[in-house]
């Protein structure tokens, strides 16, 4: 539909108002469930993400209260087990990960001057997948029983004959549908960055919460493979009587560790570096300086990478490989946590001498700093093989994992979501509840998880459900449980800031940080095109140097470069329904395997195929629309597809 001329030719991210407002087909439900626009479907794995991290701490919430005193008997030893189990498998993959796939969704893009993801359908086929696979995990509660085998599901504790129930399946058929999602999702992020960076965005002038993903993306292609390839062993032993890791037939059920931990190791990574690339991304808006060692923190991400396959082996320093695999992985570990260190250097780099604001989301910074590098200093003590023979198995273990995953990388989105709330709602979270919510939360999981360290010295066994009175662990599981209480409060804090935000919330304007990358440089929230006309890039710094040109990095802007770029217009894909049923077809097939019904499994994948093919053949998609044309008609895209 025309919506009328234009006079003069609009500023780089601020369309005019017939532009701002959407047309009415991308209005309700039906839109939400129909949506390729990376931007929704950003903020539908945030959503969904902080979703499964809720429903976590209430599992995690449970565990603590059944240790809070000895022969407690508030949660049965199988229930406890499955608490454990969904709390691990929850927040690792359908918490944390997803959270940094949903920043990176709504912002890649934006940051690299796009205007969607390279493949849009796709995008949208991720999302759906990855959120059956969170709800085909969690019906497990109501069939039967939940998974109980622990995050990592060692063999032989997954074979039927060890574990009879349906509790197993529903683990490694969610975590094979959900891997698929996760995949589909790296590759289009490393296609787009690679492809659709704004005219002057060289590969080092990308933000590096960009490069972070980047290099994530490669990551997850290599890293979940492995775990595939054992989800499936399994899935074949349970169901076709397979023997791939049934000890009476010569299997090694170590093979199982070793393609899990192949997959582990770099997925702590795959959490971390989004991570440390939002990090990156706050310290130096709030601190009015720019990054400190910009090449030397993308050179060490790549290191980081790169050696993230180099370490597997610490997670089994007790298995028996021997001293020589033992010395050798121990070298590894000791290695990857130099890059780690140089990026805390860089940081604290960048803060010093800098005109630093204290809101809510620098204060989640500073506190990711201290609580990832005392996680990182128990990550070189358990490098040390004979120190680690003590600690394995130990809460001490229990303790360095929340620091570096939990304490580290979650504290760090935290920043993201203060930072970025006002871009994707155009309106400001409370600092004055902000700070509340932080002064609960951090030091609330401080009390939790530190003085788990000291019950791991003490002896404390991990994966427990009880203790005996009298062996000295009362007071610190006391403790460690009364933080869960302070610690609550503040996450409860923080969802009460969203919805208040959300309802009650100041405008923010375009860009109320004074922040230095591209995707403050359009409207809060961006329109569904997100530029108006086409950035060109001078700086790494973009924006920066769009507001003030004399900041350059050592580069001469010329004058003809402070303006944008014009296209004369934008091919905007439409809405589709076929990659929402694609990943619906993959829930029925999740239940025929579960239940040996391979009739309902042939059904799924035909769906899925049909679904597939009937996106790619849908035809040649959305309307072109001219933003940022100098006096021509701008349209509004119909419903069609993306090529």
């Amino acid at each position: 539909m025309a919506i009328g001329k234009l006079g003069a030719p609009p500023v780089v991210g601020r369309p005019p108002d017939a532009l701002l407002s959407r047309p009415t087909w991308t209005e309700g439900l039906l839109s939400w469930l129909t949506t390729v626009d990376h931007k929704r479907l950003g903020i539908l794995y945030i959503v969904t993400s902080l979703g499964f991290t809720a429903i976590a701490s209430v599992e995690a919430f449970l565990i603590r209260l059944q240790l809070a005193s000895p022969n407690n008997t508030l949660l049965s030893p199988d229930v406890y087990n499955q608490m454990f189990t969904m709390h691990g498998v929850t927040m690792v993959f359908l918490a944390i990960m997803p959270l940094a796939i949903g920043f990176a969704n709504y912002f890649v893009p934006l940051q690299i001057g796009a205007r969607d993801l390279a493949f849009p359908r796709l995008n949208a086929f991720g999302y759906w997948v990855y959120l059956v696979g969170g709800v085909f995990l969690y019906t497990s509660f109501l069939l039967g029983g939940a998974p109980d085998v622990g995050w990592f599901a060692y063999a032989p504790l997954t074979s039927l004959s060890n574990n009879p129930g349906l509790g197993t399946d529903f683990y490694m058929i969610g975590l094979f549908v959900g891997g698929i999602g996760t995949l589909a999702t790296a590759m289009n992020l490393i296609v787009t960055i690679i492809n659709m960076r704004a005219p002057g965005m060289r590969i080092m002038r990308m933000p590096v919460f960009t490069w972070m993903i980047l290099v994530t993306s490669f990551l997850i292609i290599f890293a979940f493979p492995p775990l595939t390839v054992a989800l499936f062993q399994v899935m074949m032993d349970r169901t076709f009587d397979t023997l791939f890791y049934v000890p009476a037939a010569g299997a090694l059920p170590i093979l199982w560790q070793h393609l899990f931990w192949i997959f582990g190791h770099p997925e702590v990574y795959i959490i971390a570096l989004p991570a440390f690339g939002v990090i990156s991304e706050v310290i130096p808006t709030f601190s009015r300086k720019p990054l400190f060692g910009y090449p030397v923190v993308i050179l060490s991400g790549i290191f980081i990478g790169f050696m993230g396959f180099a370490v597997w082996t610490h997670h089994m320093f007790t298995t028996g490989l021997g001293p020589v695999v033992n010395t050798a992985f121990a070298i590894t570990s000791f290695v990857i946590g130099i890059p780690t260190g140089i990026k805390v250097f860089n940081w604290l780099a960048t803060i010093w001498g800098g005109k630093v604001w204290f809101s809510t989301a620098m204060l989640y910074a500073v506190a990711f700093l201290i609580t990832f590098t005392v996680g990182g200093i128990t990550g070189i003590m358990l490098a040390v093989p004979p120190f680690d023979a003590q600690a394995q198995d130990s809460y001490f273990v229990v303790a360095h994992f929340h620091f570096v995953m939990g304490g580290g990388a979650l504290l760090a989105f935290f920043a993201g979501l203060y930072y970025w709330f006002p871009k994707m709602t155009g309106k400001l979270m409370s600092e004055r509840i902000g700070k509340l919510s932080f002064w609960l939360l951090v030091p609330g999981f401080w009390v939790i998880f530190f003085p788990q360290h000291f019950l791991g010295l003490m002896g404390m066994p991990r994966r427990t459900q009880t203790y005996v009175e009298g062996i000295g662990l009362e007071f610190w599981n006391l403790v460690s449980t009364a933080g869960t209480f302070i610690m609550g409060a503040g996450l409860v804090l923080l969802l009460v800031n969203i919805v208040h935000g959300l309802l009650r919330g100041a405008p923010a304007g375009n860009d109320p940080w004074d922040a230095r990358t591209l995707e403050w440089s359009t409207t809060s929230p961006p329109p569904y095109y997100d530029f108006d006309r086409q950035p060109v890039v001078n700086d790494r710094d973009a924006h920066w140097v769009q507001k003030y040109p004399e900041s350059v990095h050592g580069e001469r802007v010329p004058a003809s470069a402070s303006e944008p770029y014009d296209r004369g217009g934008a091919h905007m894909p439409g809405q589709s329904w076929y990659p929402l049923i694609a990943a619906l077809s993959l829930l029925p097939f999740s239940y025929g395997w579960l239940y040996d019904n391979m009739w309902l499994v042939g059904v799924s994948m035909l769906i899925l195929i049909v679904a597939t093919y009937a996106w790619a053949l849908e035809g040649v998609g959305g309307k072109h629309i001219h933003v940022g044309g100098h006096d021509e008609a701008h349209r509004a895209p119909d419903e069609g597809v993306d090529a």
